[in-house]
């Protein structure tokens, strides 16, 4: 009988489904854990960046954050960077690197950054990039006369930074330099031919002097006493040739090295890596498919599903701003992506 009793008041208890867990609400471009995720990963990029300049971020293009647990998530990124005018063995931090104007013919970096948040840490998993100067329809729609980004080959480039490194070497008592690369080159044509050059350099073992007597015997620093540095230029042609140029170095500097091309740079030729190009390609230090949601499908994906935007006539906007809210009432907020643009859109 007790048994009986015991099977009928177990029939009648309530039976809980398990209710499946909404996903988390999307997180915003502009939310601050977006914020320092992007710090960090604009940060591994310049860090793991072999050549050319560092970059800054210009907005936050989407975010992604997959939950993988208790106090742990993936978070995909996808970035809109803009070059800076520091390169990327100058000590100048980040925050302190001017970004190239537009009329400047800007560079812009496009990244994908897989990270994870592990109990309140981020780190950085993977990364893949690829940087595009704006095109020269762009630039002069706004500039006519502003010069254009020239091939980092081009003869009147490789002239240009060869005469303004013979006449850096010739005046000066310090320390022999050498090219390392060309950064970057741009062309005037109107109304006086000017090239101008920004190229990477560092020391050597030999003096000015002592290069005169055999400067194949001068050699760059080993990695314990390395001294980089950068040197502007402007070369012009017509009427009559004329080189200024102004070289900086950096100093030795802990930890920090350069990525030797494997191919004499010493007469202003570059490495194959830039043959033809105009700017060093953020491809060639960031390239990693998982850095991308699409290449991890084993996780799934919340995506937000953009509403359609209805446009009206300035009297139909003006009605509506006129129409009474409630007292509280909060307007809605923002689209979650992408976020605000720091410096300017290409």
């Amino acid at each position: 009988m007790k048994v009986l009793v015991a099977l009928i008041l177990l029939v009648q208890l309530p039976i809980h489904k398990a209710v499946p867990t909404a996903p988390p609400p999307p997180l915003g471009c502009d939310d601050p854990e977006s914020e320092a995720a992007a710090e960090l990963a604009v940060n591994y990029i310049n860090d793991h960046s072999h050549h050319g300049y560092k970059f800054a971020l210009n907005r936050i293009e989407n975010v992604r954050v997959i939950p993988q647990g208790l106090n742990h998530k993936i978070l995909f990124l996808e970035l809109d960077l803009l070059e800076t005018e520091c390169h990327i063995l100058s000590p100048t931090p980040l925050e302190n690197c001017t970004v190239r104007s537009f009329t400047e013919h800007a560079v812009e970096g496009d990244c994908d950054v897989k990270l994870q948040n592990l109990d309140g840490k981020l780190s950085v998993l993977a990364s893949k990039c690829h940087s595009h100067a704006d095109s020269n329809e762009d630039v002069t729609r706004v500039c006519p006369d502003c010069p254009l980004l020239a091939n980092l080959n081009n003869t009147q480039v490789l002239t240009a930074v060869t005469a303004a490194l013979n006449s850096h070497n010739s005046k000066t008592a310090g320390a022999y330099l050498k090219l390392l690369e060309i950064g970057r080159a741009r062309i005037q044509y109107h109304p006086v031919h000017l090239v101008f050059v920004e190229f990477a350099v560092a020391a050597t073992n030999c003096s000015a002097g002592e290069a005169k007597a055999n400067v194949d015997a001068c050699q760059l620093l080993p990695d314990d006493q390395s001294n980089f540095g950068f040197c502007t230029a402007t070369m012009a042609t017509q009427p009559l040739q004329d080189v200024q140029v102004d070289c900086k170095l950096y100093g030795h500097q802990a930890g920090v090295t350069y990525s030797q091309p494997g191919q004499d740079t010493s007469a202003g030729l570059l490495p194959n890596v830039v043959q033809g190009f105009t700017n060093h390609n953020l491809r060639l230090s960031h390239n990693n498919p998982f850095a991308s949601e699409s290449s991890s499908s084993e996780f799934p994906t919340f995506v937000v599903a953009a509403k359609p935007v209805v446009k009206r006539t300035v009297g139909e906007a003006a009605q509506h701003d006129k129409v009474a809210r409630p007292v509280g009432f909060v307007p809605p907020p923002p689209p979650p992506c992408p976020g605000r643009v720091h410096h300017f859109k290409i």
